[in-house]
């Protein structure tokens, strides 16, 4: 399900080819949206079937599949008397939640909307039963990171440029395909990445290397060097320093540790290895 939530926030903000990384950027039919593409995407990953009535049917039982970002889920009446999937979820804080409740008469508002569509009442939302409760998500490194720093990195002329900017400034900080995609708006976004032109050549000069999840050495390098760990399909870049004979991590012949803030580059990072 974090799976799911994450690929949902990521296909609405289509970053690739727009830009976005927020549900602020989005036009509010695309925020709207939003709870139809969850419902389809939790449907697919967790192979339901299709409800005679309702979205799903679990068990036997006939499921409503709602979302809201506030928690104010609108309830159709005919989810009356049925169980509903409440699911909630925020990429600011990297979040997301799952409940069940059955929408009986106490539950329920006696108000109803301009669609005849009404919500939980106290009591209703008190009767939840949370399955996850801000359970973790894969965070975006966009929303984390200070705006003034998210629009330095975007302003950059080139998708090269912007992805340099982006592995100079959010050092030790993981980072997913997707905000190389967002920040580089390129079809061959990994490209610009890599050694031969990429940003690991490019910044080597500057002490950082780039470490990709994708090699089991290069995340055993992260973690000797103490810093954030990348999963496979994420990077993480490290801005690194000489270190004495038993410090920090062995790379390229020579021993080396996280590059202390503020300090002057001394030496152009190694060459990482991936076996």
């Amino acid at each position: 399900m974090a799976k799911v939530f994450r690929a949902t926030f990521d296909q609405l903000y289509d970053g690739q080819h727009t830009g976005r990384y927020s549900v602020d950027q989005l036009f509010k039919t695309e925020k709207t949206h939003f709870g139809t593409l969850i419902e389809i995407n939790l449907q697919r990953e967790l192979n339901l079937s299709d409800g005679e009535i309702l979205d799903f049917k679990i068990a036997g039982h006939e499921v409503d599949c709602k979302y809201s970002h506030t928690g104010a889920w609108m309830l159709p009446i005919e989810s009356f008397g049925q169980l509903i999937l409440v699911t909630q979820a925020s990429d600011q804080e990297s979040v997301w939640s799952v409940g069940v409740v059955r929408v009986t008469e106490a539950n329920r508002r006696t108000s109803e909307n301009r669609d005849k569509k009404t919500g939980l009442n106290a009591h209703g939302r008190s009767q939840i039963i949370w399955l996850f409760k801000d359970a973790p998500m894969q965070p975006n490194a966009l929303l984390q990171l200070p705006e003034d720093v998210v629009t330095a990195i975007m302003l950059g002329t080139s998708g090269q440029a912007r992805v340099n900017e982006l592995f100079r400034r959010a050092t030790n900080r993981v980072l997913t395909r997707n905000i190389i995609a967002t920040v580089a708006q390129q079809d061959d976004y990994m490209k610009r990445v890599r050694d031969n032109g990429g940003s690991r050549s490019a910044l080597r000069p500057e002490g950082i290397l780039i470490l990709s999840g994708d090699y089991s050495v290069q995340r055993n390098i992260a973690i000797e060097l103490g810093a954030a760990v990348p999963s496979p399909g994420e990077l993480v870049s490290i801005q690194v320093a000489p270190a004495g004979e038993t410090d920090g991590a062995y790379i390229a012949g020579t021993r080396w540790c996280i590059a202390p803030s503020g300090d002057a580059v001394t030496s152009p990072a190694p060459v990482i290895p991936t076996k």
